[in-house]
């Protein structure tokens, strides 16, 4: 079959699988919370999971672009995404992490009278 007699896949790729939490979950190592990459992602920085997406010949070019819109409107997914193997003490670290942050974000933006 010939490249443009194929069809296009037009599949939804569903990051919270294990081939998606395999490939990155060394991001958040064992035990050992990178602390920046989860304020990376909270701040919408997700430009080094794309790449390593897209490099990976797993994702196909469009399913690379869902994965970085649904990331644009909810932050969280990836990190759940990258959470999906950890053990439970790293899981809790990152969250208490995101709720600081969030936490600091509110306060950034508080009015004062």
């Amino acid at each position: 079959m010939y490249a443009e007699q194929r069809k296009p896949n037009n599949s939804v790729v569903d990051v919270s699988g294990d081939l998606f939490a395999s490939m990155f979950s060394l991001d958040l190592g064992d035990g050992d919370v990178d602390y920046d990459a989860v304020e990376r992602i909270h701040g919408g920085e997700f430009d080094e999971w794309t790449l390593a997406a897209a490099r990976s010949g797993l994702f196909p070019p469009h399913a690379v672009e869902a994965l970085q819109q649904s990331w644009r409107e909810t932050p969280r997914s990836l990190l759940d995404a990258l959470l999906a193997d950890a053990d439970e003490m790293t899981r809790k670290r990152c969250n208490i992490i995101w709720a600081g942050l969030d936490e600091a974000g509110t306060f950034d933006t508080a009015e004062y009278a």
